[in-house]
């Protein structure tokens, strides 16, 4: 990326219908009450800082930083807006795009998700290398997709409920749609805080285990794989107590998750 020369590197006005949206802004929702008391705003005091923008053909901009202030402007009346031009590719401009957003902290949790997940697969990047460019680390971009796994109803019922990005994770907890869903609705009628959600799916979780008569034998059906790594733990936990030095590793690519268990032999063992 790249500034144009000197003699170009200045603030121009450039007409609103030259101008067309970032395909790749993550953001999908603008305020409009926002945007009306930004256009407020604007012709009031004008348009304080520039947009930035790429050339894409000589008669046409893209919007890599600043389409509120656009969208605002128009509705204030403006047809030419001040804007700073830049040499960016598609990646690079996709890249500025979400960063303006997360710098501004404004974007909603599943809209960062969204935007992240498409840098990733349009361009062909791994998370290590979204998470260089993003100035977040692996883990954390890693939790960000996971977001994803959450249906679109949820999605919204989040958004619309204006719960956290920990609520949500927190939910991310119950493989079963449907039990997920009780979940959710239970937090949002009873206004839960995050760590009343937690023990709230923690005893969902629990309560999964149900006894099922078949064939004269009782068989346990289990709903939900947490239960499976709460046991996992526990028995891990249970060897250390016992002077094992157990050694248990996970790790979530999201998809899965993937346990990596080291237990040494006993002197006895060896010796036999």
């Amino acid at each position: 990326m790249n500034y144009l020369s000197k003699s170009e590197n200045r603030i121009t006005d450039i007409p609103t219908i030259k101008i067309r949206p970032n395909k790749t802004q993550p953001r999908r929702i603008f305020d409009e009450d926002k945007l009306r008391d930004l256009a407020k705003s604007i012709e009031e005091n004008g348009i304080l800082q520039p947009l930035t923008v790429r050339r894409v053909s000589q008669a046409e901009y893209e919007i890599i930083a600043g389409e509120r202030r656009l969208r605002a402007a128009v509705l204030a009346g403006y047809t030419r807006v001040p804007c700073i031009v830049i040499k960016c590719n598609d990646r690079e401009s996709a890249v500025l795009a979400l960063l303006e957003n997360l710098q501004r902290c404004d974007l909603g949790i599943f809209e960062e998700a969204r935007g992240i997940s498409k840098l990733i697969r349009r361009y062909g990047i791994t998370q290590e290398q979204a998470a260089l460019k993003l100035g977040k680390s692996q883990s954390t971009i890693a939790n960000k997709l996971r977001l994803l796994n959450l249906t679109y109803d949820e999605q919204d019922w989040i958004v619309q409920a204006g719960l956290s990005e920990r609520h949500a994770r927190a939910l991310l907890k119950i493989y079963d749609q449907e039990l997920r869903k009780e979940a959710l609705s239970k937090i949002i009628a009873e206004n839960l805080n995050v760590a009343q959600s937690e023990q709230l799916i923690e005893n969902m979780l629990y309560s999964c285990a149900l006894p099922e008569k078949k064939k004269g034998r009782q068989k346990i059906v289990i709903k939900d794989i947490r239960i499976f790594i709460n046991t996992i733990n526990k028995a891990v936990e249970t060897m250390k107590q016992a002077g094992i030095d157990a050694v248990c590793k996970k790790r979530d690519s999201g998809d899965y998750i993937e346990y990596t268990l080291k237990i040494p032999k006993t002197t006895t063992e060896r010796s036999a």
